[in-house]
């Protein structure tokens, strides 16, 4: 009797342990730096603060070519929040909100810290993953960039950190996991973004377009976007490598107006082009709060600033 017990006892510990093994075999995640995510579960709060700086490390000119940077560099602060509010199973809502400090030296700063434009979008996920049959999860977001930055009028050219249209974007993204040998986990993302500017901004004396004082016109963003990738590798449960690969590209802003002179002016700037990369490392304490640390470093283009911006973020979900 002693022995059934003892028999009973003993499966009912393995069963017990391989059951809180598979639990904890679930992977953690906070995403990578750059990668949009999907959506979020319904009645679930996502919130994820970044907080970065940028220094300047050069410039790429029209042919590609690396330049030393101009003094005096602009330099900035940022905090980038993305709120994520999950109304439906498939369908989530997405704020984000921006926070920016930038200066050069001896050549003005913000006047305190700026709120730029907020965009926000609707995430519609049609296709649920089935990780069994390769199937990934694909994500459509639409949305619209509200021009609530300070655009016009500015005290200080630091003070522009909005475009003062209202701008459409799209994108169309991929989740997959995968599980690689001695049960590493990989999740890849790629996503793909548009943007273009539905408006006009009415443009008078010092603004974000580099109009000076007296100048009387209009301005409108070119369009741009994002295209990229990105890999997190599972060390163990909590830890995880991250790395980001994306090209931005730009067409340039369009301003027309007459000058403090009265010339007429009708100008478009040049279109330019980068690619970044962003490698990390997330930490996570648990499935609903984790951080993550790396770095984005420019590396090609044209006619755009060489960066190094690093940065961490916090994810919490409630």
């Amino acid at each position: 009797m002693i022995l059934k017990k003892s028999i009973i006892f003993s499966i009912f510990s393995i069963f017990s342990i391989a059951t809180i093994s598979s639990a904890q075999a679930d992977q953690w995640y906070t995403g990578s730096l750059v990668s949009p995510s999907g959506t979020t579960r319904k009645n679930i709060l996502n919130v994820e603060p970044y907080f970065s700086y940028s220094q300047p490390m050069g410039y790429f000119d029209a042919r590609g070519g690396a330049r030393p940077a101009a003094h005096p560099m602009q330099r900035m602060f940022a905090n980038s929040t993305l709120w994520k509010y999950g109304i439906l199973p498939d369908l989530s809502i997405q704020v984000h909100t921006v926070v920016d400090y930038g200066w050069k030296n001896g050549k003005g700063h913000s006047h305190g810290p700026k709120v730029g434009d907020i965009p926000v979008d609707l995430i519609y996920r049609f296709l649920r993953p089935d990780p069994k049959r390769y199937i990934p999860a694909l994500n459509l977001f639409v949305g619209m960039i509200f021009p609530t930055g300070d655009y016009n009028k500015l005290g200080d050219s630091q003070d522009g950190v909005g475009s003062g249209a209202y701008v459409f974007r799209f994108a169309i993204t991929e989740q997959s996991t995968y599980t690689l040998p001695g049960n590493h986990e990989l999740r890849l993302r790629v996503w793909n973004w548009f943007r273009r500017a539905v408006t006009s901004a009415k443009l008078v004396d010092t603004t974000s377009y580099g109009t000076a004082h007296g100048f009387q016109g209009r301005g409108q963003p070119g369009m741009s976007g994002q295209t990229g990738f990105s890999l997190e590798y599972a060390l163990s449960q909590k830890w995880v490598l991250a790395m980001d690969l994306a090209r931005d590209w730009s067409n340039g802003s369009k301003v027309r107006g007459y000058d403090a002179n009265g010339h007429y002016k009708n100008t478009t700037g040049s279109a330019g082009s980068d690619w970044q990369i962003a490698p990390a490392f997330e930490y996570n304490w648990n499935a609903h709060w984790g951080v993550i640390i790396g770095s984005s470093f420019y590396f090609a283009g044209h006619n755009k600033s060489i960066q190094a911006s690093p940065q961490f973020a916090v994810n919490a979900i409630f």
